[in-house]
């Protein structure tokens, strides 16, 4: 067994106890492999052992390794913020965007979506800790701009993503990641597409499955600390 493919099954297995301690299936918990910085070789590992979805943060860097592996069975997100005049690499190589944040983004993704290509899913980013150095838009924001994308025809409209603010305390990681819950619960009223809810890395998975995360988000556990040029 390789060392990505033990620590999968480590990162399984607490996915597993966390969904079972609040009394929810596993299978109701996607795991996204962040595999930002990391090498296309890395990637094809996780693959081997069964890994099917990951996430990237840098454009080009992403688009070198789908080009490289041209493994049709892997299903990219792009999770990272996204300058405009990128948008076309990521309409053109993912399934997923988590980070939308804009009108402008949203109108530019559709437009660019090839048509051979299924619809992409888009997940609209909440600043939920209200940090001046995170991207997102207020929870007020959400239905507004949600009513927007609903109407694109290139783009599908799942859910939401939020990255709260660094806590080490259970109880408060757990309110911040309730309000999401509450957040994704309304949007999800309102809209039949609406099924996900990307929420929770390494250090607060447990508490945002327990407030009932559909996706979590994880790196560092998979493939080892990043080396960052």
């Amino acid at each position: 067994m390789t060392a990505i493919s033990h620590n999968l099954d480590q990162v399984r297995q607490r996915i597993t106890l966390a969904a079972q301690r609040c009394g929810r299936d596993p299978a109701e918990i996607t795991l996204l492999a962040v595999s930002k910085t990391k090498p296309a070789s890395a990637v094809e590992e996780a693959a081997l052992a069964g890994q099917l979805c990951f996430g990237e943060n840098y454009v080009q860097e992403a688009v070198d390794k789908i080009t490289c592996l041209k493994n049709p069975a892997l299903i990219w997100h792009f999770i990272g913020p996204l300058q405009s005049n990128k948008s076309r690499l990521v309409a053109e190589n993912f399934a997923w965007f988590h980070t939308l944040d804009r009108l402008k983004l949203a109108t530019r993704l559709n437009e660019q979506r090839p048509e051979q290509l299924d619809a992409l899913n888009v997940l609209i980013q909440v600043n939920i800790s209200d940090e001046n150095s995170k991207s997102g838009i207020m929870l007020k924001d959400v239905a507004g701009l949600a009513q927007e994308v609903a109407r694109m025809p290139r783009l599908r409209l799942r859910g939401l993503m939020a990255i709260p603010a660094p806590e080490s305390d259970y109880q408060r990681q757990l309110a911040v990641c309730q309000q999401m819950a509450e957040a994704f619960a309304r949007l999800k009223a309102d809209n039949p597409s609406v099924d996900t809810l990307s929420l929770g890395m390494s250090d607060d998975m447990e508490a945002a499955i327990a407030a009932g995360s559909t996706m979590v988000r994880i790196g560092t556990a998979i493939f080892g600390a990043r080396n960052f040029a």
